[in-house]
């Protein structure tokens, strides 16, 4: 956690990213879902059995810059999280979770919903 919690301090807004970089297929993923808008995979690093990420293929630093055109995007995020959850076997839940900023955890700056399941989790998170 404190690791997490570290890079999170660290990470600045602005410029390239490695979602970018998954993206334009520069850095392999192992891939779960891919469309027009939105890509996702497994986290490097999970933090349940189940941890996958989702990212919109728009450059979009954290949800508070996110703007009335992004509804669309936004809500189709949340049902690709549905689907490839479904798809994982996720049937007792799962937890959606968008970081944001310093104080939220963000240490990627390109939004990304966090989709854990896999185990009971636990309230509050931390």
């Amino acid at each position: 956690m404190a690791d997490e919690t570290a890079k999170a301090r660290a990470a600045v807004p602005g410029g390239d990213t490695i979602f970018g970089k998954i993206i334009r297929k520069e850095i392999p993923c192992d891939l779960l879902y891919e469309d027009d808008q939105a890509i996702a995979f497994k986290d490097i690093s999970p933090q349940a059995p189940t941890h996958f990420l989702v990212v919109p293929k728009k450059a979009l630093e954290m949800l508070p810059k996110a703007e009335e055109e992004d509804t669309q995007m936004l809500g189709h995020l949340l049902m690709v999280a549905k689907k490839v959850a479904a798809d994982l076997g996720l049937k007792n839940g799962y937890r959606v979770v968008i970081n944001s900023g310093p104080d939220g955890g963000q240490s990627v700056y390109h939004l990304h919903l966090h989709v854990l399941g896999g185990r009971q989790l636990t309230w509050p998170p931390g």
